[in-house]
């Protein structure tokens, strides 16, 4: 696939890697790296755990998908979503609209658990078993981020460099 200057989307679960090796993708490609989470915080003022509890979660959502919308359009850029943007049917079709360019990271739920297991800025994670909750949000997202993507890269015990590698050669074929 010849890249054009359209955007390339990472999805996939927390802990997948996705800003890790989207600011390395960005770099290897010479293009702009976005965070969408950042860019809302930025955009809002506060950070992602505040707008959870002022908001809740569907407050949240909204600011996602206005989000996704206008970073839709950036040119020659890695944007990195985040592991919920697939719920929401109209951040679906943005992304299926986007295929082959994105690119779902996916990661076991062992290593995805060992990555995560005492982060505290995730709030959809501070519940008594995190681990259950990770296995909960992978059977109700994989469906959706398998609809969205159009190359799908196992990350695991994979190095960033390694995954990069890998994407690099999946959009060479797609």
């Amino acid at each position: 696939m010849q890249l054009s200057s359209a955007p390339l989307f990472l999805i996939g679960p927390t802990g997948a890697g996705k800003t890790t090796v989207g600011r390395l993708l960005a770099s290897r490609l010479k293009r702009r790296f976005i965070d969408l989470d950042e860019e809302i915080e930025n955009r809002c003022g506060a950070d992602i755990p505040w707008i959870f509890d002022v908001e809740g979660e569907s407050g949240f959502r909204a600011r996602e998908a206005k989000a996704l919308e206008l970073l839709c359009e950036t040119e020659r850029a890695v944007i990195s979503t985040g592991a919920g943007v697939v719920l929401a049917a109209d951040n679906r079709a943005r992304l299926s609209e986007a295929r082959p360019r994105v690119i779902w990271l996916h990661v076991d739920l062992d290593t995805q658990y060992e990555r995560l297991k005492h982060d505290k800025q995730r709030p959809l994670l501070q519940v008594e078993d995190p681990k259950a909750k990770l296995q909960g949000m992978a059977a109700e997202r994989e469906p959706l981020y398998a609809e969205c993507a159009g190359i799908r890269v196992q990350t695991g015990k994979s190095s960033p460099a390694s995954v990069v590698r890998r994407i690099l050669e999946a959009l060479k074929e797609a």
